[in-house]
Protein backbone atom coordinates (compact mmCIF):
# COMPACT_ATOMS: atom_id res chain seq x y z
CA UNK A 1 0.00 0.00 0.00
CA UNK A 2 1.38 3.39 -0.96
CA UNK A 3 2.09 5.59 2.04
CA UNK A 4 0.36 8.91 2.49
CA UNK A 5 2.51 11.96 1.85
CA UNK A 6 3.38 14.03 4.90
CA UNK A 7 3.66 17.82 4.98
CA UNK A 8 5.15 19.64 7.96
CA UNK A 9 3.43 22.68 9.47
CA UNK A 10 5.18 26.04 9.01
CA UNK A 11 7.38 24.59 6.26
CA UNK A 12 7.16 25.96 2.73
CA UNK A 13 6.56 23.71 -0.27
CA UNK A 14 6.66 25.34 -3.71
CA UNK A 15 6.72 28.60 -1.79
CA UNK A 16 3.42 27.79 -0.04
CA UNK A 17 2.80 26.91 3.62
CA UNK A 18 1.93 23.25 4.14
CA UNK A 19 -1.73 23.50 5.14
CA UNK A 20 -2.49 26.11 2.48
CA UNK A 21 -0.84 23.86 -0.11
CA UNK A 22 -2.85 20.79 0.93
CA UNK A 23 -6.16 22.67 1.14
CA UNK A 24 -5.67 24.58 -2.12
CA UNK A 25 -4.69 21.40 -3.94
CA UNK A 26 -7.75 19.67 -2.52
CA UNK A 27 -10.02 22.39 -3.93
CA UNK A 28 -8.40 22.07 -7.35
CA UNK A 29 -8.76 18.28 -7.24
CA UNK A 30 -12.43 18.53 -6.31
CA UNK A 31 -13.10 20.17 -9.70
CA UNK A 32 -12.28 16.95 -11.58
CA UNK A 33 -13.58 14.27 -9.22
CA UNK A 34 -15.78 11.86 -11.16
CA UNK A 35 -14.81 13.16 -14.60
CA UNK A 36 -13.48 10.94 -17.38
CA UNK A 37 -9.66 11.14 -17.71
CA UNK A 38 -9.83 13.10 -20.97
CA UNK A 39 -12.06 15.71 -19.28
CA UNK A 40 -10.26 15.81 -15.93
CA UNK A 41 -8.36 19.02 -16.50
CA UNK A 42 -8.16 22.44 -14.85
CA UNK A 43 -7.15 25.89 -16.02
CA UNK A 44 -4.45 28.16 -14.65
CA UNK A 45 -7.28 30.44 -13.54
CA UNK A 46 -8.77 27.63 -11.45
CA UNK A 47 -5.44 27.05 -9.69
CA UNK A 48 -5.02 30.76 -8.90
CA UNK A 49 -8.61 31.00 -7.67
CA UNK A 50 -8.46 27.89 -5.47
CA UNK A 51 -5.20 29.02 -3.86
CA UNK A 52 -6.50 32.55 -3.40
CA UNK A 53 -3.60 34.09 -5.29
CA UNK A 54 -3.29 37.07 -7.56
CA UNK A 55 -2.16 36.72 -11.18
CA UNK A 56 1.57 37.09 -10.50
CA UNK A 57 1.67 34.70 -7.52
CA UNK A 58 -0.65 32.21 -9.20
CA UNK A 59 1.30 32.14 -12.45
CA UNK A 60 4.53 31.49 -10.55
CA UNK A 61 2.87 28.63 -8.64
CA UNK A 62 1.50 27.06 -11.83
CA UNK A 63 4.93 27.24 -13.44
CA UNK A 64 6.51 25.54 -10.43
CA UNK A 65 3.83 22.84 -10.37
CA UNK A 66 4.58 22.12 -14.05
CA UNK A 67 8.34 22.09 -13.45
CA UNK A 68 7.98 19.72 -10.49
CA UNK A 69 5.59 17.34 -12.26
CA UNK A 70 2.36 18.16 -10.42
CA UNK A 71 0.63 19.62 -13.47
CA UNK A 72 0.89 18.37 -17.05
CA UNK A 73 0.15 20.98 -19.75
CA UNK A 74 -2.58 20.10 -22.23
CA UNK A 75 -0.82 20.29 -25.60
CA UNK A 76 -3.87 21.26 -27.66
CA UNK A 77 -5.06 24.05 -25.35
CA UNK A 78 -2.78 26.63 -23.75
CA UNK A 79 -3.50 27.30 -20.08
CA UNK A 80 -5.19 23.94 -19.43
CA UNK A 81 -3.56 21.23 -17.32
CA UNK A 82 -4.03 17.62 -16.30
CA UNK A 83 -3.43 16.74 -12.65
CA UNK A 84 -0.67 14.19 -12.13
CA UNK A 85 -0.38 11.52 -9.44
CA UNK A 86 2.02 13.80 -7.55
CA UNK A 87 -0.65 16.50 -7.41
CA UNK A 88 -3.17 14.03 -5.99
CA UNK A 89 -0.62 12.99 -3.33
CA UNK A 90 -0.26 16.60 -2.21
CA UNK A 91 -4.03 17.13 -2.16
CA UNK A 92 -4.50 14.11 0.12
CA UNK A 93 -1.39 14.67 2.26
CA UNK A 94 -1.49 14.75 6.04
CA UNK A 95 -0.22 17.91 7.70
CA UNK A 96 1.56 17.31 11.02
CA UNK A 97 3.69 19.04 13.59
CA UNK A 98 7.37 18.17 13.03
CA UNK A 99 9.11 15.37 14.89
CA UNK A 100 11.70 16.79 17.30
CA UNK A 101 15.17 15.25 16.91
CA UNK A 102 15.29 14.43 20.61
CA UNK A 103 12.13 12.34 20.26
CA UNK A 104 13.41 10.81 17.02
CA UNK A 105 16.52 9.57 18.86
CA UNK A 106 14.33 7.86 21.43
CA UNK A 107 12.32 6.15 18.69
CA UNK A 108 15.51 5.00 16.94
CA UNK A 109 16.73 3.51 20.21
CA UNK A 110 13.43 1.67 20.65
CA UNK A 111 13.75 0.36 17.07
CA UNK A 112 17.04 -1.30 17.96
CA UNK A 113 15.49 -2.88 21.05
CA UNK A 114 12.54 -4.07 18.97
CA UNK A 115 14.84 -5.74 16.43
CA UNK A 116 16.55 -7.72 19.19
CA UNK A 117 13.21 -8.69 20.71
CA UNK A 118 11.78 -9.90 17.40
CA UNK A 119 14.83 -12.08 16.83
CA UNK A 120 14.62 -13.55 20.31
CA UNK A 121 10.87 -14.00 20.72
CA UNK A 122 9.15 -14.25 17.32
CA UNK A 123 10.03 -17.89 16.73
CA UNK A 124 7.09 -18.51 14.39
CA UNK A 125 8.28 -15.73 12.07
CA UNK A 126 10.40 -17.23 9.26
CA UNK A 127 12.31 -13.95 8.97
CA UNK A 128 14.96 -12.64 11.33
CA UNK A 129 16.48 -9.16 11.42
CA UNK A 130 20.11 -8.79 10.41
CA UNK A 131 20.37 -5.02 10.83
CA UNK A 132 18.40 -1.82 11.15
CA UNK A 133 19.57 1.46 9.59
CA UNK A 134 18.12 4.94 9.78
CA UNK A 135 18.40 7.24 6.76
CA UNK A 136 16.71 10.21 5.12
CA UNK A 137 15.96 13.41 7.05
CA UNK A 138 17.36 11.92 10.28
CA UNK A 139 20.83 12.17 8.74
CA UNK A 140 20.43 15.90 8.15
CA UNK A 141 21.27 18.67 10.63
CA UNK A 142 17.60 19.62 11.04
CA UNK A 143 16.21 19.73 14.58
CA UNK A 144 12.69 19.12 13.26
CA UNK A 145 11.98 16.12 11.04
CA UNK A 146 9.07 15.24 8.79
CA UNK A 147 9.53 11.47 8.96
CA UNK A 148 11.75 8.70 10.22
CA UNK A 149 12.99 6.30 7.54
CA UNK A 150 14.02 2.86 8.85
CA UNK A 151 15.57 0.18 6.67
CA UNK A 152 15.11 -3.26 8.22
CA UNK A 153 17.46 -5.86 6.73
CA UNK A 154 15.88 -9.31 6.96
CA UNK A 155 17.08 -12.84 6.31
CA UNK A 156 15.64 -16.33 6.62
CA UNK A 157 15.53 -17.40 10.26
CA UNK A 158 17.78 -20.33 11.09
CA UNK A 159 15.83 -23.55 11.68
CA UNK A 160 15.10 -24.27 15.31
CA UNK A 161 13.70 -27.34 16.97
CA UNK A 162 9.99 -26.67 17.43
CA UNK A 163 8.46 -28.18 20.53
CA UNK A 164 5.09 -26.54 20.08
CA UNK A 165 2.64 -27.48 17.38
CA UNK A 166 2.12 -23.89 16.19
CA UNK A 167 2.95 -23.68 12.48
CA UNK A 168 5.60 -21.36 11.09
CA UNK A 169 4.11 -18.29 9.43
CA UNK A 170 4.66 -17.63 5.73
CA UNK A 171 7.32 -15.14 4.63
CA UNK A 172 4.62 -12.68 3.57
CA UNK A 173 2.97 -12.95 7.01
CA UNK A 174 6.35 -12.56 8.68
CA UNK A 175 7.12 -9.43 6.67
CA UNK A 176 3.73 -7.92 7.58
CA UNK A 177 4.34 -8.68 11.25
CA UNK A 178 7.72 -6.92 11.19
CA UNK A 179 6.39 -3.86 9.34
CA UNK A 180 3.48 -3.57 11.75
CA UNK A 181 5.72 -3.82 14.81
CA UNK A 182 8.00 -1.01 13.65
CA UNK A 183 5.14 1.22 12.49
CA UNK A 184 3.67 0.95 15.97
CA UNK A 185 6.70 2.85 17.29
CA UNK A 186 5.43 6.10 15.77
CA UNK A 187 3.26 7.42 12.96
CA UNK A 188 6.42 9.14 11.67
CA UNK A 189 8.15 5.81 11.02
CA UNK A 190 8.36 4.57 7.43
CA UNK A 191 9.53 0.97 7.23
CA UNK A 192 11.54 -0.40 4.31
CA UNK A 193 12.21 -4.15 4.33
CA UNK A 194 15.36 -5.05 2.38
CA UNK A 195 17.67 -8.03 2.15
CA UNK A 196 20.95 -6.16 1.73
CA UNK A 197 22.26 -3.10 3.55
CA UNK A 198 23.97 -1.96 0.36
CA UNK A 199 20.64 -0.94 -1.21
CA UNK A 200 19.85 1.53 1.57
CA UNK A 201 20.16 5.16 0.38
CA UNK A 202 23.24 6.90 1.76
CA UNK A 203 24.02 8.38 4.14
CA UNK A 204 22.66 6.03 6.77
CA UNK A 205 23.51 4.92 10.28
CA UNK A 206 23.25 1.34 11.51
CA UNK A 207 21.38 1.31 14.83
CA UNK A 208 21.11 -2.45 15.30
CA UNK A 209 23.10 -5.41 14.05
CA UNK A 210 22.42 -9.03 14.86
CA UNK A 211 25.36 -10.72 16.60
Amino acid sequence: MKRQRTLITHRLYFGVEARRLRDGSGRVLSRVVGLAPERARVSAHHVKQDFGMNTVEGSALVEEFVAEGLLQPRAERHGDYFLTERFVEVASARVVQPLARTRAKLIVGKAGDLGARINAESRQNPLAIDAIAVFGSYMSLDDELGDLELAVVVRAREPVRRIRLRAMASKAEGAREIRHAFRELSSFVHVHLVTDLRVVPRPFAVVFQSP
